[in-house]
């Protein structure tokens, strides 16, 4: 029987620690990876415990999530399109895929997370059911990504998304020289809370066990209970499943 966390950890501290690391991401990778690494493995162990654990990671991207889960027990598999992103870690395992097509068999794996990869697929809830079906039965699901309509949205090109996706990439262009590494309708989509919420709630064969604004206090939950501002407010959505 698994039990809700008691301990409290999304604290005000927690949310300013987060911030300042995020604003070092360009010039400090291995502290805002590393930091980021940390903060899932919190979110994630305050479910479910990782000694042991078959962890995928769809769209891993970074090598830092690789050390950090090895570091605390799981057996770590990471899956990524881009070889050159999947590094040499000490992983237990990379493979080459795609999140709406994962080559792994079904009910294999005891944790699977997508750490802001929603955004950047043109189905997301193609990816969720994928990743309900790797999952094995009791194991656990944790989504997170940026929703459009908040502040980061549009990540380099914000905040002039609020515009348009198509007006803030040219924008860009004017202004650096180059085109975005985000492209908007190619590699960056209007991800909603909303339609992540629907989703979760919609599985059959799972029940959401916490939705949250990630970066954001505890304390700041119930602005997911309220249409349209939680487009804004929440800024990144995390959902922890668990599957029947």
């Amino acid at each position: 029987m698994h039990r809700a966390p008691t301990r409290r950890y999304r604290t005000v501290g927690r949310s300013a620690s987060l911030f300042r690391s995020f604003l070092v991401e360009q010039t400090d990778p291995d502290r805002f990876y590393t930091e980021l690494a940390d903060d899932t493995i919190s979110l994630i162990t305050r479910h479910e415990p990782l000694d042991g654990r078959v962890v995928l990671d769809v769209g891993a991207g970074s090598e830092y999530f690789g050390r950090r889960f090895a570091t605390g027990g799981a057996r770590y598999v990471a899956v990524d399109l881009d070889i050159d992103a999947l590094g040499t870690g000490p992983s237990r395992g990379a493979v080459v895929g795609r999140g709406e097509q994962l080559p792994i068999g079904d009910a294999s794996v005891d944790i699977i997370m997508a750490n802001n990869v929603m955004e950047h697929v043109p189905r997301p809830g193609v990816v969720g059911d994928e990743m309900m079906r790797v999952v094995r039965p009791g194991g656990l699901v944790f989504i997170s990504y940026t929703a459009w309509a908040s502040p980061w949205g549009g990540h380099e090109t914000s905040p002039w998304h609020w515009r348009g996706g198509a007006y803030a990439a040219r924008r860009y262009e004017q202004v650096h020289g180059h085109p975005p590494k985000n492209v908007y309708g190619e590699s960056m989509f209007p991800t909603t809370v909303a339609g992540g919420l629907r989703w979760a709630r919609a599985q059959k064969g799972a029940w959401l066990v916490e939705a949250a604004p990630r970066y954001h206090p505890d304390w700041a939950d119930s602005v997911l209970r309220v249409p349209l501002v939680r487009e804004v407010l929440s800024w990144n959505l995390m959902m922890v499943l668990r599957r029947a």
